[in-house]
């Protein structure tokens, strides 16, 4: 009981639990901490690009799972129509980080934040995660000869 106390606790006073999506903004907002980013981030230091996508909606989704399960220790714990998240372990000490994929119908883009639940730092984790999201997302390149 204390323990659950003190887990909830620690997540509210530092605001990286995950939330679902809302009505107004499907991602929820970065903290002031450097250890999250997101396209809809309004620090251009946790800022990330968005990735289009030219698919339908429905198959955009089926490869952002499948990219985001690319990624060690990840385990999907919500999906909905245009939506994923997910927990990512650290290896060693088992931390968790939130990410969040939204497929975006409107403007056909990938949008995503990835956050650390605890502490201030992540040593770029988290950016490089999607860094790697997103090169699994990114649309081929055509040359011409």
């Amino acid at each position: 009981m204390i323990r659950t106390i003190l887990i909830a606790s620690v997540l509210t006073l530092y605001g990286h639990s995950p939330r679902p999506v809302g009505a107004k903004s499907p991602l929820p907002p970065c903290p002031d901490s450097p250890n999250c980013v997101s396209t809809e981030a309004t620090r251009a230091s946790q800022r990330v690009p968005t990735v289009p996508f030219t698919d339908a909606p429905a198959a955009a989704l089926t490869r952002a799972k499948a990219a985001l399960l690319a990624e060690s220790r990840t385990t999907i714990t919500m999906e909905r129509e245009g939506y994923l998240h997910a927990e990512c372990k650290s290896f060693v000490f088992r931390f968790v980080d939130d990410v969040d994929i939204v497929v975006d119908p409107v403007a056909h883009v990938y949008r995503f934040r990835s956050a650390s639940r605890i502490g201030r730092s992540d040593l770029g984790v988290n950016r490089q995660r999607i860094a790697r999201i997103s090169a699994r997302l990114a649309l081929p390149t055509t040359t011409s000869n």
